[in-house]
């Protein structure tokens, strides 16, 4: 079953941080470069590409020398500083190669939240894409807390994904993650697990199927993923959940081959 792309304009790739770092806790060059050179690709072809990106953290403990994550918010925070900046730097590197501009944008979810802010960052995202420019985004996490009277946090870049998707009239949502779509079980624990091809509702069922946790670099889950496809169906758009170990992967899933897991509402 093939799927009809060809009316896409927009496009958010949202990927997670075991697409950009190794088990051995170092970057992952050779999957960002085969990113940068796609997104270039489609940018070239004439899409509207908006690169939404974990990873701040895990190469933050690279730069550093450390095993771990650290487990305060503060280190946690200082490290976010130290990675982002990394990450924009590999990432502009890797871009600049295939002559393709980039942009930073950090958000924070009071950005969103309230009506001027999100109508200038709305402006800032259009305005980059009419120049052919590529927005890199990431939570700022240097400056993001969740308390009560003060929330910042998006809560994990899956749910951010999301919402930019929204914020931006997105036509398509691709999330790569470490798995290839979404199963009926875990399917590293269950061997009959099976993986949905489409989903058109976030049942009680699913739900049930999405627990457990994320990597040991990462925040993101099954179960925020289907957050982010909750929000996703809200705004009556559609996502693809798939494998991000080759992120050439998406110009297969733009050519419309039936790859992962197609989040959308019947009859889109």
């Amino acid at each position: 079953m093939s799927r009809h792309f060809s009316t896409l304009k927009r496009l958010i790739i949202k990927v997670g941080t075991s697409s950009l770092m190794l088990p051995n806790g170092k970057m992952n060059l050779t999957s960002i470069d085969q990113l940068a050179f796609t997104l270039s690709a489609l940018v070239n072809q004439g899409y509207e590409v908006i690169l939404v990106s974990s990873g701040a953290v895990g190469a933050g403990i690279q730069r550093l020398g450390w095993e771990r994550r650290p487990k305060t918010i503060s280190e946690q925070q200082a490290v976010a500083a130290i990675g982002q900046a990394e990450l924009i730097k590999i990432y502009s590197q890797r871009f600049n190669h295939y002559n393709q501009q980039t942009a930073q944008v950090l958000l924070t979810r009071d950005i969103v939240d309230y009506p001027e802010s999100r109508k200038n960052v709305v402006n800032t995202f259009n305005s980059l894409l009419e120049l052919g420019v590529v927005p890199i985004v990431n939570e700022n996490d240097s400056v993001a807390v969740d308390e009560l009277d003060h929330q910042t946090k998006f809560g994990d870049n899956d749910k951010l994904s999301a919402i930019v998707a929204g914020l931006t009239d997105a036509d398509l949502l691709i999330m790569l993650s470490d798995i290839d779509g979404f199963y009926s079980s875990n399917p590293n624990l269950s061997p009959d697990a099976t993986l949905y091809s489409e989903i058109t509702a976030i049942t009680p069922e699913l739900e049930a199927a999405a627990g457990g946790k994320g990597s040991d670099f990462g925040t993101g889950g099954m179960s925020s993923k289907l957050d982010a496809a909750k929000i996703i169906f809200s705004h009556q758009q559609q996502m693809i959940l798939a494998n991000g170990q080759n992120p050439t992967i998406i110009l297969d899933i733009i050519a419309g081959k039936t790859i992962g897991t197609h989040f959308v509402l019947p009859n889109h």
